[in-house]
């Protein structure tokens, strides 16, 4: 599967297993990672493709600011990662 920003991942392995988190940006076969809480978009957690679960959950227009360079806050993640939980939970 083709990871792109703005994607909706969990964790698998780690200190952070089974969280929630929004690919931020994409380098080789390391994903950068940022939740808006622990980890936020200054310092995102770089983690391997395999150590990922993806979702099919493309928070687009999350994703459209982080790849024009335009100002995001962790705030902006937060909410997206959130709207994300709640369809989840209402499915």
């Amino acid at each position: 599967m083709e990871y792109q920003i703005g994607q909706v991942v969990y964790s698998k392995s780690g200190h952070d297993k089974g969280d929630v988190q929004m690919i931020v940006a994409v380098e080789g076969e390391y994903l950068f990672l940022a939740d808006g809480r622990r980890r936020k978009l200054e310092k995102p957690k770089r983690k391997k493709k395999m150590h990922v679960q993806p979702t099919f959950y493309v928070e687009k227009e999350v994703a459209a600011k982080l790849q024009e360079g335009a100002y995001v806050l962790d705030a902006d993640i937060k909410k997206a990662l959130k709207k994300y939980q709640n369809e989840v939970r209402d499915v």
